[in-house]
Protein backbone atom coordinates (compact mmCIF):
# COMPACT_ATOMS: atom_id res chain seq x y z
CA UNK A 1 0.00 0.00 0.00
CA UNK A 2 1.40 3.36 -1.00
CA UNK A 3 1.72 5.98 1.72
CA UNK A 4 -0.84 8.76 1.57
CA UNK A 5 0.79 12.04 0.64
CA UNK A 6 -0.77 15.45 0.97
CA UNK A 7 0.54 19.02 0.66
CA UNK A 8 0.30 21.73 3.27
CA UNK A 9 0.36 25.42 2.35
CA UNK A 10 3.76 26.99 2.82
CA UNK A 11 2.33 29.38 5.36
CA UNK A 12 1.13 26.44 7.45
CA UNK A 13 4.66 25.11 7.46
CA UNK A 14 5.97 28.51 8.53
CA UNK A 15 7.92 28.91 5.28
CA UNK A 16 5.94 31.73 3.69
CA UNK A 17 7.49 34.43 5.82
CA UNK A 18 10.94 32.99 5.28
CA UNK A 19 10.54 33.10 1.52
CA UNK A 20 8.98 36.56 1.37
CA UNK A 21 11.48 39.25 0.38
CA UNK A 22 12.65 41.47 3.21
CA UNK A 23 11.53 45.11 2.95
CA UNK A 24 14.21 47.02 1.08
CA UNK A 25 14.46 50.55 -0.29
CA UNK A 26 16.58 51.09 -3.40
CA UNK A 27 18.23 54.51 -3.44
CA UNK A 28 19.45 56.07 -6.68
CA UNK A 29 21.86 59.03 -6.55
CA UNK A 30 22.55 60.96 -9.75
CA UNK A 31 25.17 63.66 -10.23
CA UNK A 32 24.12 65.98 -13.07
CA UNK A 33 27.37 67.94 -12.95
CA UNK A 34 30.54 67.17 -14.90
CA UNK A 35 32.27 67.57 -11.57
CA UNK A 36 33.35 64.97 -9.02
CA UNK A 37 31.58 65.45 -5.69
CA UNK A 38 33.54 64.05 -2.72
CA UNK A 39 31.99 63.60 0.73
CA UNK A 40 28.39 64.20 -0.36
CA UNK A 41 25.84 63.69 2.41
CA UNK A 42 22.71 61.81 1.33
CA UNK A 43 19.67 62.48 3.50
CA UNK A 44 16.74 60.06 3.43
CA UNK A 45 13.54 61.37 5.08
CA UNK A 46 12.23 58.34 6.97
CA UNK A 47 8.61 59.43 6.58
CA UNK A 48 8.92 59.33 2.78
CA UNK A 49 10.35 55.83 2.42
CA UNK A 50 8.06 52.96 1.44
CA UNK A 51 5.49 51.80 3.98
CA UNK A 52 7.29 48.46 4.38
CA UNK A 53 10.58 50.17 5.24
CA UNK A 54 8.84 52.72 7.47
CA UNK A 55 7.54 49.79 9.48
CA UNK A 56 11.07 48.74 10.41
CA UNK A 57 12.76 49.98 13.56
CA UNK A 58 14.89 52.99 12.52
CA UNK A 59 17.82 51.73 14.59
CA UNK A 60 17.85 48.52 12.53
CA UNK A 61 18.28 50.27 9.18
CA UNK A 62 21.54 49.61 7.36
CA UNK A 63 22.81 51.28 4.18
CA UNK A 64 24.75 49.26 1.59
CA UNK A 65 26.49 50.46 -1.55
CA UNK A 66 24.70 48.18 -4.01
CA UNK A 67 27.45 47.34 -6.52
CA UNK A 68 30.00 46.23 -3.93
CA UNK A 69 27.43 45.30 -1.28
CA UNK A 70 29.49 47.37 1.14
CA UNK A 71 27.99 48.38 4.48
CA UNK A 72 28.34 52.14 4.97
CA UNK A 73 28.60 54.43 7.95
CA UNK A 74 25.18 55.95 8.62
CA UNK A 75 23.59 58.26 11.16
CA UNK A 76 19.99 58.70 12.34
CA UNK A 77 19.10 62.35 12.79
CA UNK A 78 16.39 63.83 15.02
CA UNK A 79 15.83 67.30 13.58
CA UNK A 80 13.38 68.68 16.12
CA UNK A 81 14.58 67.14 19.38
CA UNK A 82 11.40 65.11 19.97
CA UNK A 83 13.33 61.87 20.49
CA UNK A 84 12.22 60.35 17.17
CA UNK A 85 14.60 60.12 14.19
CA UNK A 86 13.54 62.03 11.08
CA UNK A 87 16.35 61.30 8.62
CA UNK A 88 18.87 58.62 7.80
CA UNK A 89 22.21 60.04 6.64
CA UNK A 90 25.11 58.46 4.81
CA UNK A 91 28.01 59.82 2.77
CA UNK A 92 29.50 58.90 -0.56
CA UNK A 93 31.90 60.18 -3.22
CA UNK A 94 30.03 60.71 -6.49
CA UNK A 95 32.08 60.81 -9.70
CA UNK A 96 31.30 63.37 -12.38
CA UNK A 97 28.06 62.67 -14.29
CA UNK A 98 27.66 59.40 -12.37
CA UNK A 99 24.67 57.48 -11.04
CA UNK A 100 25.11 55.31 -7.93
CA UNK A 101 22.75 52.85 -6.27
CA UNK A 102 22.33 52.00 -2.59
CA UNK A 103 19.98 49.82 -0.56
CA UNK A 104 18.39 50.37 2.83
CA UNK A 105 17.10 47.37 4.77
CA UNK A 106 16.97 45.99 8.29
CA UNK A 107 20.16 44.40 9.52
CA UNK A 108 21.76 43.11 12.69
CA UNK A 109 25.39 43.78 11.76
CA UNK A 110 27.00 46.70 13.56
CA UNK A 111 27.17 49.99 11.69
CA UNK A 112 30.86 50.53 10.86
CA UNK A 113 32.70 52.71 13.33
CA UNK A 114 33.97 55.87 11.66
CA UNK A 115 37.56 56.97 12.35
CA UNK A 116 36.35 60.54 11.67
CA UNK A 117 33.47 62.41 13.22
CA UNK A 118 31.73 65.73 13.85
CA UNK A 119 31.28 67.29 17.27
CA UNK A 120 29.77 70.27 19.08
CA UNK A 121 29.33 71.32 22.69
CA UNK A 122 28.85 74.16 25.12
CA UNK A 123 32.16 75.04 26.83
CA UNK A 124 31.63 76.38 30.36
CA UNK A 125 35.29 75.91 31.26
CA UNK A 126 36.24 78.79 28.92
CA UNK A 127 33.62 81.27 30.15
CA UNK A 128 30.77 79.97 27.97
CA UNK A 129 31.87 79.42 24.41
CA UNK A 130 30.04 77.15 22.01
CA UNK A 131 32.39 75.18 19.73
CA UNK A 132 31.95 72.78 16.82
CA UNK A 133 34.20 70.85 14.43
CA UNK A 134 34.62 68.10 11.87
CA UNK A 135 37.66 66.42 10.33
CA UNK A 136 38.74 69.61 8.50
CA UNK A 137 37.76 72.72 10.46
CA UNK A 138 36.66 74.01 13.87
CA UNK A 139 34.72 77.08 15.01
CA UNK A 140 33.45 78.78 18.12
CA UNK A 141 31.24 81.65 19.24
CA UNK A 142 30.48 83.37 22.54
CA UNK A 143 27.80 83.12 25.22
CA UNK A 144 26.00 85.25 27.83
CA UNK A 145 28.56 84.98 30.64
CA UNK A 146 31.30 86.29 28.33
CA UNK A 147 28.99 89.23 27.57
CA UNK A 148 28.29 89.83 31.26
CA UNK A 149 32.01 89.91 32.03
CA UNK A 150 32.53 92.34 29.15
CA UNK A 151 29.83 94.63 30.50
CA UNK A 152 31.62 94.59 33.86
CA UNK A 153 34.85 95.56 32.06
CA UNK A 154 36.43 92.25 33.07
CA UNK A 155 39.31 91.44 30.66
CA UNK A 156 38.04 87.84 30.47
CA UNK A 157 34.83 89.08 28.83
CA UNK A 158 33.97 88.97 25.13
CA UNK A 159 31.20 90.87 23.37
CA UNK A 160 30.61 89.34 19.94
CA UNK A 161 28.09 87.38 17.92
CA UNK A 162 30.80 86.85 15.29
CA UNK A 163 32.10 83.40 14.35
CA UNK A 164 35.67 82.41 15.21
CA UNK A 165 37.96 80.03 13.26
CA UNK A 166 40.08 77.42 15.03
CA UNK A 167 42.81 76.38 12.61
CA UNK A 168 43.29 72.64 12.91
CA UNK A 169 45.59 70.49 10.76
CA UNK A 170 44.63 67.04 12.04
CA UNK A 171 41.54 65.03 11.17
CA UNK A 172 40.71 63.92 14.71
CA UNK A 173 38.72 66.07 17.19
CA UNK A 174 40.64 68.81 18.99
CA UNK A 175 38.02 70.86 20.85
CA UNK A 176 38.15 68.95 24.13
CA UNK A 177 41.94 68.64 23.96
CA UNK A 178 42.57 72.34 23.30
CA UNK A 179 40.19 73.51 25.99
CA UNK A 180 41.83 70.98 28.29
CA UNK A 181 45.17 72.66 27.61
CA UNK A 182 43.54 75.97 28.50
CA UNK A 183 42.38 74.59 31.85
CA UNK A 184 45.28 72.33 32.81
CA UNK A 185 48.39 73.83 31.14
CA UNK A 186 47.90 77.57 31.02
CA UNK A 187 45.10 79.97 30.07
CA UNK A 188 44.64 80.28 26.31
CA UNK A 189 47.27 77.63 25.56
CA UNK A 190 45.37 76.96 22.32
CA UNK A 191 46.88 80.16 20.90
CA UNK A 192 50.15 78.19 20.50
CA UNK A 193 50.52 75.58 17.75
CA UNK A 194 52.06 72.37 19.08
CA UNK A 195 51.50 70.45 15.85
CA UNK A 196 47.70 70.14 15.71
CA UNK A 197 46.92 73.78 14.88
CA UNK A 198 45.95 76.81 16.95
CA UNK A 199 43.70 79.86 17.29
CA UNK A 200 45.34 82.98 15.87
CA UNK A 201 42.11 84.35 14.37
CA UNK A 202 40.75 87.65 15.70
CA UNK A 203 36.99 88.28 15.69
CA UNK A 204 36.40 91.15 18.12
CA UNK A 205 33.29 93.10 17.18
CA UNK A 206 33.54 92.01 13.53
CA UNK A 207 31.36 89.28 12.01
CA UNK A 208 34.30 86.89 11.83
CA UNK A 209 33.39 84.18 9.33
CA UNK A 210 29.64 84.29 8.74
CA UNK A 211 28.27 86.41 11.57
CA UNK A 212 25.06 88.22 10.62
CA UNK A 213 23.35 91.58 11.06
CA UNK A 214 20.99 94.07 9.44
CA UNK A 215 22.49 96.70 7.14
CA UNK A 216 20.56 99.96 7.15
CA UNK A 217 21.70 103.43 6.16
CA UNK A 218 25.27 102.26 5.74
CA UNK A 219 25.43 100.88 9.31
CA UNK A 220 25.43 97.23 10.34
CA UNK A 221 23.25 96.43 13.35
CA UNK A 222 23.99 93.16 15.14
CA UNK A 223 22.94 91.00 18.07
CA UNK A 224 25.03 90.55 21.17
CA UNK A 225 26.21 87.12 22.37
CA UNK A 226 23.93 84.08 22.13
CA UNK A 227 21.72 83.56 25.18
CA UNK A 228 20.85 79.85 24.90
CA UNK A 229 21.80 76.76 22.93
CA UNK A 230 20.41 73.34 22.10
CA UNK A 231 22.40 70.43 20.67
CA UNK A 232 20.24 68.39 18.27
CA UNK A 233 22.83 65.94 16.96
CA UNK A 234 26.48 64.99 16.94
CA UNK A 235 27.76 62.04 15.00
CA UNK A 236 29.99 60.59 12.32
CA UNK A 237 28.30 62.53 9.51
CA UNK A 238 26.60 65.67 10.85
CA UNK A 239 26.46 67.93 13.89
CA UNK A 240 23.39 70.16 14.39
CA UNK A 241 22.65 72.72 17.09
CA UNK A 242 20.64 75.88 17.72
CA UNK A 243 21.74 79.26 19.07
CA UNK A 244 19.18 81.83 20.26
CA UNK A 245 19.83 85.54 20.79
CA UNK A 246 18.13 88.13 22.99
CA UNK A 247 15.97 90.64 21.08
CA UNK A 248 18.11 93.44 19.66
CA UNK A 249 17.64 96.78 17.95
CA UNK A 250 18.19 97.40 14.24
CA UNK A 251 17.57 101.11 13.70
CA UNK A 252 14.27 101.17 15.56
CA UNK A 253 13.23 97.58 14.79
CA UNK A 254 13.03 94.96 17.54
CA UNK A 255 14.72 91.88 16.06
CA UNK A 256 14.45 88.26 17.16
CA UNK A 257 17.04 85.78 15.93
CA UNK A 258 17.75 82.06 16.03
CA UNK A 259 20.39 80.13 14.10
CA UNK A 260 20.19 76.44 13.25
CA UNK A 261 23.80 75.53 12.54
CA UNK A 262 25.12 72.29 11.04
CA UNK A 263 28.46 70.96 9.90
CA UNK A 264 28.96 67.83 7.80
CA UNK A 265 32.00 65.60 7.75
CA UNK A 266 34.39 66.51 4.96
CA UNK A 267 33.17 70.10 4.52
CA UNK A 268 35.12 73.31 5.14
CA UNK A 269 31.90 75.31 5.36
CA UNK A 270 29.32 75.44 8.15
CA UNK A 271 25.67 75.64 7.09
CA UNK A 272 23.63 78.41 8.73
CA UNK A 273 19.86 78.52 8.71
CA UNK A 274 19.16 82.02 9.94
CA UNK A 275 15.69 82.69 11.36
CA UNK A 276 15.22 86.43 11.74
CA UNK A 277 12.10 88.55 12.30
CA UNK A 278 11.15 91.97 13.64
CA UNK A 279 8.17 94.10 14.65
CA UNK A 280 8.74 96.16 11.48
CA UNK A 281 9.84 94.93 8.04
CA UNK A 282 13.55 94.17 7.84
CA UNK A 283 15.46 95.45 4.81
CA UNK A 284 17.85 92.46 4.75
CA UNK A 285 19.93 89.89 6.57
CA UNK A 286 23.59 90.65 5.95
CA UNK A 287 26.38 88.07 6.26
CA UNK A 288 29.80 89.43 7.18
CA UNK A 289 33.34 88.30 6.50
CA UNK A 290 36.05 90.21 8.38
CA UNK A 291 39.01 91.67 6.48
CA UNK A 292 41.11 92.30 9.58
CA UNK A 293 43.66 95.00 8.67
CA UNK A 294 42.55 94.79 5.03
CA UNK A 295 46.01 93.67 3.93
CA UNK A 296 44.78 90.50 2.26
CA UNK A 297 43.17 89.83 -1.10
CA UNK A 298 39.44 90.01 -1.76
CA UNK A 299 37.64 88.12 -4.50
CA UNK A 300 33.97 87.57 -5.25
CA UNK A 301 31.74 85.97 -7.84
CA UNK A 302 28.42 87.63 -7.17
CA UNK A 303 26.43 85.79 -9.90
CA UNK A 304 27.57 82.45 -8.41
CA UNK A 305 26.99 83.66 -4.85
CA UNK A 306 30.40 83.49 -3.19
CA UNK A 307 33.07 85.80 -1.81
CA UNK A 308 36.38 85.22 -0.05
CA UNK A 309 39.35 86.76 1.69
CA UNK A 310 42.90 85.38 1.46
CA UNK A 311 45.30 86.72 4.09
CA UNK A 312 48.61 85.95 5.73
CA UNK A 313 48.44 84.96 9.38
CA UNK A 314 51.81 84.41 11.03
CA UNK A 315 53.84 82.18 8.67
CA UNK A 316 50.97 80.78 6.60
CA UNK A 317 47.87 81.81 4.66
CA UNK A 318 44.19 81.54 5.46
CA UNK A 319 41.25 81.69 3.09
CA UNK A 320 37.81 82.52 4.48
CA UNK A 321 34.59 82.51 2.49
CA UNK A 322 30.82 82.75 2.31
CA UNK A 323 28.57 80.94 -0.18
CA UNK A 324 24.90 81.76 -0.60
CA UNK A 325 22.35 80.74 -3.21
CA UNK A 326 21.96 83.66 -5.65
CA UNK A 327 18.19 83.58 -5.07
CA UNK A 328 18.82 85.01 -1.58
CA UNK A 329 21.48 87.51 -2.63
CA UNK A 330 20.54 91.17 -3.27
CA UNK A 331 23.89 92.94 -2.92
CA UNK A 332 27.60 92.49 -2.30
CA UNK A 333 29.68 95.19 -0.65
CA UNK A 334 33.37 95.57 0.10
CA UNK A 335 33.09 97.77 3.19
CA UNK A 336 36.18 99.61 4.44
CA UNK A 337 36.21 101.61 7.66
CA UNK A 338 38.60 103.38 10.01
CA UNK A 339 36.70 101.80 12.94
CA UNK A 340 38.30 98.80 14.62
CA UNK A 341 37.12 95.42 13.29
CA UNK A 342 34.79 97.01 10.72
CA UNK A 343 36.61 96.19 7.48
CA UNK A 344 34.26 93.53 6.14
CA UNK A 345 32.74 91.95 3.07
CA UNK A 346 28.94 92.02 3.15
CA UNK A 347 26.72 89.48 1.42
CA UNK A 348 23.32 91.18 1.64
CA UNK A 349 20.43 88.71 1.46
CA UNK A 350 16.66 88.91 1.44
CA UNK A 351 15.24 86.29 3.83
CA UNK A 352 12.50 84.09 2.43
CA UNK A 353 9.65 83.63 4.91
CA UNK A 354 11.94 84.90 7.64
CA UNK A 355 14.79 82.52 6.80
CA UNK A 356 18.13 82.92 5.04
CA UNK A 357 20.42 79.95 4.37
CA UNK A 358 24.12 80.32 3.72
CA UNK A 359 27.48 78.61 4.21
CA UNK A 360 30.64 80.06 5.75
CA UNK A 361 34.04 78.67 6.62
CA UNK A 362 37.75 78.58 5.88
CA UNK A 363 40.72 76.76 4.42
CA UNK A 364 44.12 76.95 6.09
CA UNK A 365 47.26 76.47 4.04
CA UNK A 366 49.02 74.54 6.84
CA UNK A 367 46.21 71.97 6.94
CA UNK A 368 47.48 70.70 3.60
CA UNK A 369 44.06 71.15 2.00
CA UNK A 370 44.66 74.39 0.05
CA UNK A 371 48.09 75.39 -1.16
CA UNK A 372 47.06 78.69 -2.72
CA UNK A 373 44.33 81.27 -3.12
CA UNK A 374 43.49 79.69 -6.46
CA UNK A 375 42.84 76.34 -4.77
CA UNK A 376 40.55 78.01 -2.22
CA UNK A 377 38.73 79.85 -5.02
CA UNK A 378 38.20 76.57 -6.86
CA UNK A 379 36.74 74.98 -3.72
CA UNK A 380 34.26 77.82 -3.22
CA UNK A 381 33.32 77.88 -6.91
CA UNK A 382 32.70 74.12 -6.92
CA UNK A 383 30.76 74.34 -3.65
CA UNK A 384 28.51 76.97 -5.25
CA UNK A 385 27.99 74.70 -8.28
CA UNK A 386 27.06 71.79 -6.04
CA UNK A 387 24.66 73.99 -4.08
CA UNK A 388 22.99 75.16 -7.31
CA UNK A 389 22.71 71.59 -8.66
CA UNK A 390 21.94 69.24 -5.77
CA UNK A 391 22.21 65.51 -6.27
CA UNK A 392 19.05 63.91 -7.63
CA UNK A 393 18.14 61.34 -4.98
CA UNK A 394 15.21 58.98 -5.59
CA UNK A 395 14.03 55.85 -3.84
CA UNK A 396 11.59 53.01 -4.33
Amino acid sequence: MKPFLFALPLAALGLGAALAPAPTATITVRNKLKLARPAETISLPLAQLSAAVRGLAPASLRVHEAKANKLLVSQLLDNNGDGKPDELLFQTDVPASATLTFTVAAGTEAVPASPLTTFARFVPERTDDFAWENDRVAFRTYGPNAQELYDKKDPAGTLSSGMDCWLKRVSYPIIDKWYGRHVHEKPFAYHTDTGEGYDPYHVGSSRGVGGTGVLDGGKLYTSRNFTSYKVLATGPIRTVFELTYAPWDANGRQVTEKKIISLDLGSNLTRYEEHIAANKPLPNCTIGLTLHEAKGEVKADRPAGWCRYWEKIDDSYLGTGVVVAPSYLTDYQDHRSAEKDQNQLYMVTKPQQGTAIFYAGFGWQKSGQFASAAAWDAYLAEFAQRLASPLAVTWK
